[in-house]
């Protein structure tokens, strides 16, 4: 069973998040613990206090290294094998599927959030394995970017979908955006479902799914489409996306 623990100053903000949906029945299921450490209980100030000013002066307050250290460590050492310990920080590698599906191997991940200006510089430089961020913009501290993580690595691990087949077909883990679905009715305001989904000939449906998929991905995210080794039947469709546009 994979392990994830989030340490935040705000730990009740996961409270609703870890037991709702897919997350609770993953729980619920062995496929996975999730837990959160609230790393100002580690702090040795007589006030409890986390940050400082920084050297040197400029504006905001710093997360001091001693609370963080000392929670990461207390962590670790619980384990037979060192966790995984990810830092969430705007300066991180961007967050991606791929990077989810790595994350997934792990047995334990450590998710450290930030608030205030930013860390001590030797969080970054000795005490963490990597650092992530999930987009181009700022949060006010790291807790959304570890729950968008928990949830995504969740999904992964054996056992927490109802249905295993769910994750493998999802949009980017197959390198394209997810093919269109429909379900009842047939034809819904004279807007009828594609006859290929009706025809119950799982060949051609599947064949109509990949195109589907490489369709919306050309129209949506051309950009998946750079680094992806076409097939020659894909390059086919692609010609003809582009005679159709």
């Amino acid at each position: 069973m994979m392990k994830m623990t989030v340490l935040s100053l705000f730990p009740e903000m996961f409270e609703g998040v870890f037991q709702t949906s897919i997350l609770k029945q993953a729980q619920e299921r062995g496929a996975v613990s999730l837990e959160t450490v609230n790393f100002r209980d580690y702090s040795k100030d007589k006030h409890n206090r986390v940050d400082d000013y920084p050297y040197g002066g400029g504006g905001g307050m710093v997360l001091k290294p001693q609370p963080v250290f000392d929670a990461v460590e207390d962590i670790c050492s619980s384990d037979t094998k060192k966790p995984h310990v990810i830092l969430l920080c705007p300066q991180g590698e961007r967050y991606s599927q791929k990077k989810a599906e790595e994350l997934a191997e792990e047995d334990h991940l450590v998710l450290i959030c930030g608030h205030y200006e930013g860390y001590d510089e030797r969080i970054r430089t000795e005490l963490v394995d990597e650092e992530i961020s999930i987009g181009d913009f700022v949060l006010t501290g790291g807790e959304i970017g570890a729950m968008t993580i928990v949830d995504s690595v969740t999904r992964l691990q054996p056992g927490a979908l109802g249905n295993e087949h769910s994750a493998v077909s999802d949009s980017f883990s197959t390198g394209l955006l997810e093919y269109p679905h429909y379900t009842r009715p047939a034809n819904f305001r004279h807007l009828p479902v594609p006859d290929v989904l009706l025809s119950g000939h799982h060949e051609r449906i599947e064949t109509w799914r990949h195109k589907e998929a490489l369709r919306r991905t050309y129209e949506r995210r051309p950009d998946l489409l750079e680094e992806r080794k076409l097939t020659d039947q894909e390059k086919a469709w692609l010609r003809e996306f582009s005679n159709e546009t």
